[in-house]
């Protein structure tokens, strides 16, 4: 079942796993398996955290400059932003949906929302975008408690969307960020969240033993 499987998969695919299974097929294809298990656990987690990051955004900067915030002139920074914006405006209107505030945001991607916790906005968080989220019991957030996490997990997010191998990665870590971040932003989403996070049963007990670290090096975070 194994060699038909293989050329499904591709041995460029399968041949980092069958490095960190010390070129044993059968391990090789365990890992595989348990890669495919985690990532599928951390649909949730991640679902929920871009859904609330980026309509804790809106909602917050609706209030201030309007719901079409994104299209004021020189409110983004820089040409990528506004470039989503002008695809998403014209993908919409190519399949007759209405190009309304809710669907434009809706069809911002996950590297927009992330951006606009990026350096070049830190007069816009200290003005308003620090109301997005709050931690319990303290004196407040910073922009990069939420940068710095959330550029590492966006990075993640991107390799389960292509398949590729996240079994290098300190995927504990990961996950209890995406968690609190969500917590920050909206505690009822969390509670939500955590209600049918499956990462924590998916998770294995004991290290998972990758017998050529090398191979994953350049990816790992």
């Amino acid at each position: 079942m194994t060699d038909g499987l293989e050329e499904a998969l591709s041995l460029e695919r399968i041949g980092r796993y069958i490095i960190w299974a010390g070129g044993a097929r059968d391990r090789a294809f365990d890992l595989y398996a348990l890669n495919t298990r985690l990532s599928e656990s951390l649909y949730v987690p991640l679902q929920m955290l871009e859904i609330a990051l980026r309509n804790r955004i809106h909602a917050v900067l609706s209030k201030t400059a309007g719901p079409c915030w994104f299209q004021l002139p020189g409110f983004l920074v820089g040409s990528y932003q506004n470039d989503q914006v002008s695809s998403a405006i014209n993908d919409l209107e190519r399949t007759l949906k209405p190009a309304t505030p809710g669907q434009i945001v809706a069809s911002l991607t996950f590297s927009f929302w992330t951006t606009m916790l990026g350096r070049h906005y830190e007069d816009l968080w200290q003005a308003t975008l620090y109301r997005i989220a709050r931690r319990e019991g303290s004196k407040g957030l910073q922009r990069k408690d939420l940068a710095g996490p959330l550029t590492a997990i966006r990075l993640l997010r991107n390799r389960i969307a292509h398949h590729e191998p996240i079994l290098a990665w300190d995927l504990y870590k990961h996950h209890t960020a995406m968690v609190q971040l969500t917590e920050w932003l909206s505690p009822a989403a969390a509670v939500w969240c955590r209600s049918l996070d499956r990462f924590p049963e998916i998770f294995p007990k004991e290290p998972i033993v990758l017998l050529d670290d090398t191979a994953g090096q350049n990816d790992e975070c």
